[in-house]
């Protein structure tokens, strides 16, 4: 267990310069992250300084992914507070270019759908040349 923090001093670090964030109770500095996460770190300032549980298990991450977060964690967010949101949005203003759309593919894609598809257009590219072979 780490240190108790307050959801007020989380809310105070919503910027790229220090970045932090909450998950399921637990308190994230990924300040040093947001140029190596593969989704922008536009995509983790805009939940900067809140509890971002919710917008994290929507985006579907990976289990590699939910283990790379403890070299990020700094502590556990305080038990009276884990269910109370800041009172003023926490959220700055996205410079203009950073306006893209993030595009994040869910592991059951990745693990799944694209390799069927694959191995199903294989099968039928085999078969068309086997056809193509015994014609001759």
């Amino acid at each position: 267990m780490g240190r108790l923090i307050s959801a007020q001093e989380v809310a105070e670090h919503k910027t790229e310069d220090s970045c932090w964030f909450i998950y399921k109770g637990k308190v994230y500095d990924v300040t040093n992250f947001l140029n190596e996460h593969p989704g922008g770190g536009d995509a983790i300032v805009a939940e900067a300084g809140t509890d971002a549980t919710v917008a994290f298990n929507d985006v579907g991450h990976s289990a590699d992914a939910i283990e790379m977060m403890q070299d990020y964690y700094i502590g556990d967010l305080k038990k009276e507070e884990a269910f109370v949101a800041p009172t003023q949005p926490n959220k700055t203003p996205a410079p203009a270019q950073s306006k893209r759309v993030n595009l994040a593919i869910p592991p059951l894609v990745w693990d799944i759908v694209i390799p069927s598809a694959v191995g199903v257009c294989l099968f039928f590219a085999y078969k068309r040349l086997a056809q193509a072979q015994h014609a001759l």
